[in-house]
């Protein structure tokens, strides 16, 4: 029986990336849980093609691999992998511990790769993901997500809404159930929510915050240090 439940455990772990509540330590998964590293060849054969897209103009050499732990929706722990500037790499380490830490639910945090890129299908899945190559529309300027500058976190239940001409803009259009953010709901980023508070104690800007338009998931660099950064991304 025991050899059984073990076997189990290893095939749920296998196909989730998760493993349930007790089942290690908290001491064992820490140590092995929250490290940084360059983009090696195997890394990067992951993301060529995908995220970083053949038309990439930045550099490899300013990206990190992030792996960090999280709690997912069932209270498990769960291992994460996020692709972001190296600029910011040192703030996401700290923060993904501290979230972790305080057991804050994040239902997935995988590679926008393993959505071949497509943010839609990522955020229906309510995937939290960071780095995305693309060019603002109609221009050669890098967003903020294609410089590994910007983070989505919770995605279904904190959609992207923006109104123009009357029209509506959700994304994810199947996000329909959170606009409304006078609701009480779960996994709701607000002002009083933990992730909204680390991540602007460590600077970024959270787009709930925007006028014109609301992005409940993204957090974000301010323009004038990502200027500084990339003073020819105009």
């Amino acid at each position: 029986m025991k050899k059984k439940f073990f076997l189990a455990l290893l095939m749920f772990a296998l196909f989730t990336g998760c493993v349930p509540a007790g089942a290690q330590t908290e001491d064992e998964l820490v140590e092995r849980g929250f490290y940084v590293t360059e983009i090696n060849d195997e890394i990067f054969a992951r993301i060529k093609g995908k995220s970083f897209k053949d038309n990439c103009t930045l550099p490899r050499e300013d990206l990190r691999y992030l792996h960090v732990l999280h709690k997912n929706f069932n209270g498990e722990t769960c291992e994460g992998e996020i692709i972001c500037n190296a600029y910011i790499v040192a703030d996401l380490l700290d923060i993904f511990q501290k979230l972790y830490e305080a057991g804050y639910q994040i239902e997935k945090i995988r590679l926008v790769d393993e959505y071949d890129a497509d943010d839609e299908t990522s955020m229906r899945d309510n995937n939290s993901s960071c780095f995305n190559f693309r060019f603002v529309t109609n221009t050669t300027k890098i967003s903020k997500h294609g410089l590994g500058l910007a983070i989505d976190i919770n995605t279904l239940y904190n959609p992207y809404v923006k109104i123009t001409d009357d029209k509506r803009i959700l994304e994810p259009a199947t996000a329909e159930a959170y606009v409304d953010r006078t609701k009480n709901f779960p996994h709701k980023i607000d002002e009083n929510d933990l992730c909204y508070q680390l991540f602007t104690a460590h600077g970024f800007i959270w787009g709930g915050n925007w006028k014109n338009l609301k992005d409940y998931q993204h957090f974000e660099l301010p323009d004038k240090i990502i200027a500084k950064l990339y003073p020819n991304n105009k």
